[in-house]
């Protein structure tokens, strides 16, 4: 990774807005509770021809009684150790608090370059009260009102000085995969296991993750993006304006991947979510792998396994042709089996078939089994080729393609599945006029 700049503070002063604002997106959510950022959180940004890096980290606490105090708390060290700059964001409207000192008395410990910036300087009138800040013993302080961007040009002025001159990293090469599914499926426990470290907060509380987290896997020399989102929850039950906004991002995310591996709770079964949320990854033509999770608690007989994925491929047809695998993260069963079955239905999505072969292996039996008559007009079949897509899809030229129903696109793609290795990846069939 290339030059990383660390955005730090008590909850509650604006360090998410001020990452919105340098990434000139909505990637973080704001809210004016505190205590909603808990993961780190990446976003790419440049200033000055000088790309760069910024990581969002949750609220630094110490001494409250939020259970998830002790974990954001080691975010933010992480984050510390990872970046190349810090700054240290700080309130301008509450003034100087003891829990500000407490932070910057941490920071001090590190080597990094500190930048003091007070937010909510968003008038003339109260540029003045950001002096106050000189009581921490810095040379300099940065006045910003991160909410419209006051100020932020100086700041960042200042701080693309301070960065080496490293190259940032491209990963739009990198297959991307999302770790989607209902709350507490065990998501976040896979991607921690895979890159070897707390890269995201984990607790048995439903709904840990918020925003959607990204992180490099390399192994079996192969390199991936893993995307972990906020747990998808029914939309009745998106009651909170941060639940509403995690569900969005987690949809963004699957919108950007190739491939999804779909976690499901072996110990509460699959129920209407787990589909809901099926169907939204094959509407999106992704790659879809489905990991039953928690199967080490499960009591089993000698057809459990049968039984469980003959109900999964009911409820999810007709898209039957899915890798399904029993896993559990606990007990690390079957992770290395179900990264070499993701990068394949990655490289299935990805598959090319000829026009001659297609023509060859296709046609024929699309001849000998036309579609049903409409009207008394025949339909016939010309050629068949597959169009230039991120996904596979393919063209059939006919005579009549107004008149082809569903059903017979549903046998035309399980004749393509029956010669070619599509297994995963959704496939579209379309019927135009020759």
């Amino acid at each position: 990774m290339g030059n990383l700049i660390g955005i730090v503070g008590r909850p509650n002063v604006g360090k998410s807005t001020l990452f919105n604002r340098l990434v000139q997106k909505r990637d973080a959510i704001v809210e004016s509770s505190s205590g909603v950022t808990r993961d780190r959180h990446y976003g790419q940004s440049d200033w000055n021809g000088k790309d760069f890096s910024i990581i969002d980290t949750g609220g630094y606490v110490d001494g409250s009684s939020d259970v998830f105090e002790k974990a954001i708390r080691r975010q933010v060290e992480v984050a510390m150790e990872e970046a190349d700059a810090i700054i240290f964001v700080v309130d301008g409207r509450t003034g100087l608090t003891d829990m500000d000192r407490d932070v910057f008395n941490t920071l001090r410990r590190t080597d990094k370059e500190i930048f003091v910036t007070v937010n909510k300087i968003d008038t003339a009138k109260n540029f003045h009260d950001a002096n106050e800040f000189y009581e921490l013993g810095v040379e300099k302080l940065y006045p910003i009102s991160a909410i419209n961007g006051g100020g932020t040009g100086d700041l960042l002025d200042d701080v693309v000085k301070s960065l080496d001159d490293k190259p940032e990293d491209d990963n739009s090469h990198l297959p991307a995969i999302s770790v989607v599914g209902r709350p507490n499926a065990g998501k976040s426990s896979l991607i921690n296991l895979l890159v070897g470290k707390d890269r995201n907060i984990v607790t048995p509380i439903p709904g840990t993750t918020r925003d959607t987290i990204n992180s490099i896997y390399k192994g079996y020399g192969q390199e991936f993006l893993f995307v972990d989102t906020a747990g998808l929850r029914k939309k009745s039950k998106v009651t909170e304006n941060i639940e509403f906004y995690s569900s969005l991002r987690a949809v963004k995310a699957i919108e950007g991947s190739d491939v999804c591996i779909l976690m499901v709770d072996a110990t509460r079964g699959v129920e209407g979510q787990d589909s809901a949320i099926f169907s939204l990854v094959t509407r999106n033509k992704k790659g879809i792998v489905i990991a039953v999770n928690k199967w080490d608690l499960m009591e089993k007989s000698t057809n459990s396994v049968k039984e469980f994925e003959k109900t999964i491929r009911k409820k999810i047809a007709p898209f039957t042709d899915i890798p399904i695998l029993f896993t559990s993260i606990v007990k690390k069963q079957r992770i290395v089996k179900l990264l070499e079955t993701t990068m394949q239905v990655y490289e299935n999505r990805k598959r090319k078939i000829g026009a001659s072969q297609l023509n060859k292996d296709i046609l024929p039996l699309l001849k000998d089994n036309p579609p049903p008559m409409y009207k008394g007009k025949t339909i016939r079949t010309k050629y068949i080729t597959q169009l230039p897509k991120s996904f596979p899809a393919f063209a059939i030229f006919c005579n009549l393609p107004q008149y082809v129903k569903d059903p017979y696109k549903r046998f035309v793609e399980n004749k393509i599945r029956e010669h070619y290795n599509f297994k995963g990846a959704p496939i579209e069939i379309y019927f135009r006029k020759k």
